[in-house]
């Protein structure tokens, strides 16, 4: 097959991946003034996929996942969730309806502090879908045995720790059923003894099929998880493969240096708490 031929079928496979995905990101534009944070992002995830997106810090990652949702509106560009135009979707009712279907994990936890954990899980299924109490509480339970939290049902959230929260906040996300999770660097609030607890509950989505995309500096968690990475810099998408292709054989230089210099910090954390372990 000649080098044309080729070109073409990759072409059309890029077609028909847009075609199939759940979420789909095409030339994607945001400034601030004369500031540009992304600079045309082409990202698609296909459902039931695991994807990650790597990358320093100002690369463009979180604001990526915050146009998703429509928390941002990029100045130009096309974002689709499962054929939804994400762009168009301008009043408070359509912003509400996309946002059912998408749910949002963020670096802090955000739950309610003066309500226990089975009143932060219910709040929103019972006002946003109106679920009964009942339905909403059964639920809830099920996510909280889940997330290995099921005895901490009335606790409120000042008695538990940063890794329950954490863990609190992605079964209240569930509780909404949400055919997307978009999840912001959760772990990076968290103290190195409750990282874990938080990636396996994760991961365990991830296995069970959730469409997931994750905004992350955790880079064995990235390989281990993803069925697709993207690589980001300076607003645009430097590289983006299979997790094994990019961690063991990155084709660009730049993705190449970042990878050494995040493996050389996870190798330095690890040791670190093995010290603070060990004292």
């Amino acid at each position: 097959m000649n080098r044309i031929a080729i070109d073409e079928q990759a072409a059309l496979a890029k077609i028909r991946g847009a075609e199939d995905a759940l979420l789909a990101l095409r030339d994607v534009r945001l400034a601030y003034g004369n500031t540009a944070v992304l600079n045309g992002i082409d990202l698609s995830v296909r459902r039931g996929q695991a994807v990650s997106i790597i990358g320093p810090s100002g690369s463009g990652k979180s604001t990526i996942l915050r146009c998703v949702n429509g928390l941002v509106s990029p100045q130009s560009g096309e974002i689709h969730v499962d054929g939804i135009d994400v762009r168009a979707q301008r009043t408070d009712a359509q912003r509400i309806a996309l946002r059912k279907r998408i749910g949002f994990v963020f670096q802090q936890y955000n739950l309610f502090p003066h309500l226990n954990v089975v009143e932060n899980l219910i709040i929103a299924p019972m006002r946003v879908l109106g679920r009964s109490r009942a339905e909403a509480e059964s639920d809830a339970h099920a996510l909280l045995a889940k997330v290995r939290l099921a005895d901490k049902a009335k606790a409120y959230p000042g008695a538990l720790s940063g890794g329950q929260q954490q863990r609190v906040a992605i079964a209240r996300t569930l509780a909404m059923r949400p055919d997307l999770i978009l999840f912001d660097e959760v772990t990076s609030a968290l103290d190195p003894e409750t990282v874990g607890e938080v990636l396996n509950v994760i991961g365990e989505l991830a296995d069970e099929g959730q469409t997931c995309v994750l905004v992350t500096h955790e880079m064995r968690f990235a390989e281990d998880i993803s069925d697709e990475v993207f690589f980001t810099e300076g607003g645009v998408i430097v590289e983006h493969g299979s997790a094994r292709q990019l961690f063991h054989d990155p084709i660009h230089e730049r993705t190449r240096l970042f990878l050494q210099r995040a493996r050389g910090e996870d190798r330095t954390g690890r040791a670190r708490r093995r010290v603070q372990d060990d004292a």
